[in-house]
């Protein structure tokens, strides 16, 4: 009996050995998988999911001065996937092209500071829940003295095409008898506003709060000129990536409570 624990020992000793000098040794046995808990990420399918955004929202998504791109929505979807256990390819392709993408299959889903509306939904957009609250609002030329709608009459004023600001515009000009201009993106539209091409631009508050004062651009938001407050949402245009949103639903909600969430707006709108 001694004879066969000492023979035992010899052998674990020598396997040992030869693992300390670089031998491969033959795999130990796996353990028994623990059981999944309720906080447990979201076991991997194996699908790398190709999620579009836009190029320049900030500071939802944008690129530093370092050349990364970066981002609430940025930081947001990597905690989330990381949480859920998914992998991902996010594609900087704009505003339209984004949607686009979605539509046509080229992208399984979309996250770019889309405000959830139920126009957007009955148009077949399906969303995630909210993760931000966001109105839109006027700005303009530093030195300008529009102060509300009213002196708008007569004047041409920019917008980003297909988005909530664009329509806010677009129903504001009705009562108020401005020309709406359409761009494909925020800064070109800011830079127009500040050389004069045209009076004033609508967009989301934050985004331009933010290029107003990281861009020290010459302008200014004009009071008491912003919406109701909507959510931002992730999206998706097919009913079989359903699976998608409800990851990101979960993973949302475990930031949330985990303070995660407050840490990426603390990041980029400070505490």
């Amino acid at each position: 009996m001694k004879r066969k624990l000492l023979a035992t020992i010899t052998a674990a000793a020598m396997a040992l050995g030869l693992m300390a000098c670089g031998e491969a040794a033959a795999p130990a046995p796996a353990a028994p998988a623990a059981e999944e808990s309720a906080e447990a990420p979201a076991a991997s399918t194996g699908k790398k999911w190709i999620i579009a955004t836009d190029t320049s929202f900030k500071p939802f998504e944008y690129t530093d001065d370092s050349g990364n791109f970066v981002g609430i929505d940025v930081d947001i979807l990597a905690a989330v996937a990381e949480d859920q256990g998914f992998d991902y390819d996010l594609q900087s392709l704009g505003w339209d092209a984004s949607i686009a993408a979605c539509q046509a299959g080229q992208a399984d889903g979309m996250i770019a500071g889309a405000s959830i509306t139920d126009e957007r939904k009955s148009s077949g957009w399906i969303f995630s829940d909210g993760y931000y609250d966001a109105n839109q609002s006027m700005a303009v030329e530093a030195s300008s003295t529009i102060a509300g709608f009213d002196d708008l009459k007569g004047q041409s004023v920019a917008v980003k095409t297909g988005t909530m600001s664009a329509s806010y515009a677009e129903e504001l000009s009705k009562e108020h008898d401005f020309t709406v201009t359409y761009f494909e993106d925020s800064p070109t539209m800011y830079q127009a506003v500040v050389g004069g091409q045209v009076a004033a631009c609508f967009d989301d508050t934050p985004i331009m709060a933010a290029n107003i004062k990281d861009g020290n651009l010459s302008m200014k938001l004009v009071e008491g000129s912003g919406n109701e407050p909507a959510a931002y949402g992730f999206a998706i245009f097919n009913k079989d990536n359903q699976k998608l949103v409800d990851m990101f639903n979960a993973g949302l909600a475990h930031l949330k409570e985990n303070g995660k969430y407050d840490e990426i707006l603390a990041k980029y709108l400070g505490e």
